[in-house]
């Protein structure tokens, strides 16, 4: 799972794009009229990878071993308790924009959101932050014109519903979740 040789760091600038959406305050996604409250995003992305450091120091806490080696993973982004989205370098040999996006949450949860970047902001514009695509049951489209008109900027994929992108990842991916656990001590 671990295998991914690829030292490229080298920003996209799609996740660029996305850093400047203000997800976090006053990005509301429409109203949930059976529910009459807003959707918002739990999502707050930066405009940089974390450091190699960084990043080994925060996966060896997240799963509480030391011997754990966060290599191949790249935050660039974090929900309000502290869990991560993350390049997750999966496919050695093919570029950042081909690697899977996943989510790593504070209080444990895993999971897989996007097969590569271009489906990401797919997720993003269908109205899903990582840690919603991530561990949501069923994904309602409700999409966020904003992030829609950014994806179609920066997408290299055809438009298709966050349920299509991530119920396509996990098929992908299926052990990821207890392949993340088994390095938990």
């Amino acid at each position: 799972m671990n295998s991914a040789t690829d030292t490229d760091r080298t920003f996209p600038a799609a996740l660029a794009a996305v850093a400047e959406v203000d997800f976090y305050d006053d990005h509301y996604l429409s109203v949930d009229e059976d529910e009459d409250e807003y959707h918002r995003f739990d999502f707050e992305p930066t405009a940089y990878f974390e450091s190699a450091e960084w990043t080994t120091g925060m996966f060896r806490s997240w799963t509480g071993n030391p011997e754990a080696d966060g290599d191949v993973y790249l935050p660039f982004g974090q929900d309000g308790a502290g869990g991560r989205a993350m390049v997750w370098r999966a496919r050695p040999g093919r570029p950042l924009s081909d690697q899977p996006i996943v989510f790593l949450g504070s209080e444990g949860e895993v999971g897989v959101v996007a097969g590569n970047l271009s489906d990401f902001l797919w997720v993003l514009a269908d109205g899903y932050g990582p840690m919603e695509a991530a561990l949501a049951e069923e994904l309602a489209s409700r999409p966020e014109e904003p992030l829609v008109r950014l994806a179609e900027r920066h997408a290299t994929t055809p438009r298709r519903t966050a349920e299509e992108i991530v119920t396509e990842t996990r098929a992908e991916f299926p052990t990821f979740k207890e392949d993340i656990h088994a390095m938990c001590r």
